[in-house]
């Protein structure tokens, strides 16, 4: 059972997660909080493996709880994740999610099933962006400022990379996980966990998130959605 925390300010919000998700026979609610502080103390009592973050709730908001639990871990891979599920799609929330160590970032217009593997994705440590966010926010440019001021190590950086881990790290930004690389590249999962290993790397990166994060930021995101 994946055990998932749920901070969301309203609590039929929170009472209608908690049915969707546990009716995929497969996730567990484990704690329910109703503002960030509060999700922060759940969240270490209770030790899930994923915390379902809301962004705009009393006391502290979503995206300053995600910084504090990702600050506290020992280990940058370790749980729990951070899905951020809300209802505001503005470029900037979802740029500053991420940034502060979210691991993926889904509206609430969702549907269930999406939601149930966003959960999932989200515990395998695998970075998730909703294709029509995604969409957005190319459409809208909203890391085409932060390129301009993109430092030269930076670029170096992503010079430094393979072709095959621009394809890898393509694929990694349009949210497939490791299973689906490898069957669209037709290389073992293996392989692609190596490939990933050598991005984060070279990268200078914490996660695939944050490696995510550096794709839209200097143009190596694909622009198809």
């Amino acid at each position: 059972m994946i055990r998932v925390v749920l901070a969301d300010d309203q609590p039929l919000v929170r009472d209608g997660l908690a049915i969707l998700l546990a009716s995929s026979g497969e996730i567990e609610v484990v704690g329910e909080a109703g503002d960030g502080a509060e999700a922060l103390a759940v969240t270490a009592a209770a030790e899930p493996d994923v915390v379902v973050m809301d962004i705009r709730m009393p006391v502290m908001d979503g995206l300053a709880a995600t910084a504090e639990l990702t600050r506290r871990k020992t280990d940058p891979g370790a749980k729990p994740h951070i899905l951020i599920l809300t209802t505001f799609d503005l470029d900037d929330y979802v740029y500053e999610a991420l940034a502060v160590g979210a691991a993926g970032f889904l509206l609430k217009d969702a549907s269930v099933r999406e939601l149930i593997d966003a959960v999932k994705v989200v515990e395998r440590g695998d970075a998730l962006l909703a294709p029509s966010v995604t969409r957005r926010l190319i459409a809208a440019g909203a890391f085409a400022r932060r390129q301009a001021d993109r430092s030269a190590g930076s670029a170096a950086a992503a010079a430094s990379l393979t072709p095959r881990e621009l394809d890898v790290l393509g694929a990694m930004a349009r949210g497939l996980s490791n299973a689906e690389i490898a069957r669209s590249l037709v290389l073992s999962e293996q392989t692609i966990k190596t490939h990933v290993a050598h991005i984060l790397g070279k990268l200078g990166v914490r996660d695939r998130t944050q490696a995510v994060v550096f794709a839209f930021e200097n143009g190596l995101a694909p622009t198809d959605g």
